[in-house]
């Protein structure tokens, strides 16, 4: 692991200090249910909610298999992260690095909802006149983190031309085969 690769960890930081203090507030500061008009009585308000599934409220298995599976997505999240100078991941350009700290951040942030209650504190509540729902699920910030986290990675290989495409897999190509020498002895 290099130090520079935990330059990469601040977004991840700045999300779970942002989004544990904000949850905090909530809890602390508003009943379960309650709602605050923000910005109009209908755009913009904080709503105070305990999810006990996954976005846009599906639950797809029991708190057990959810924080499992956060805990495994948070731990192979972070190894790209801290061993992405290696040069063996898809975690090599910056943009992608930054995109993975934001959905690590995301990630932790409601994994520790999840062990602590086994429910996610929601509050962030708005309403996108005519849009596909009638109004928008209740979310939080870490749950903003890992949208925009995927949003950017998205757009990184959606938006990257193919010289750049092809460079990293020939990158990834050249590093197993070296990796593989290495790790194989000569007999």
């Amino acid at each position: 692991m290099r130090l520079t690769n935990l330059i990469y960890l601040w977004p991840t930081l700045a999300v779970l200090i942002f989004d544990q203090l904000s949850k905090h507030f909530v809890r602390s500061s508003m009943n379960l249910g309650e709602t605050i008009n923000v910005i109009g009585e209908e755009f913009f308000k904080l709503t105070y909610v305990q999810n006990s599934g996954i976005a846009f409220g599906l639950k797809p298995g029991s708190p057990l298999s959810l924080i499992i599976f956060s805990s495994l997505a948070s731990i192979v999240i972070l190894y790209i992260l801290l061993t992405s100078h290696k040069n063996h991941s898809l975690a090599k350009p910056k943009t992608v690095r930054i995109s993975l700290a934001l959905i690590l951040g995301g990630a932790i942030g409601n994994l520790i909802d999840r062990i602590h209650s086994g429910r996610v504190t929601d509050f962030l509540d708005f309403d996108f006149p005519d849009f596909i729902m009638t109004r928008w699920p209740i979310f939080n910030i870490a749950d903003s983190a890992v949208t925009v986290g995927v949003s950017i990675w998205c757009i990184y290989l959606l938006f990257t031309s193919g010289d750049k495409k092809e460079k990293l897999a020939e990158s990834v190509k050249q590093n197993d085969t070296y990796t593989s020498e290495i790790d194989s002895p000569e007999i």
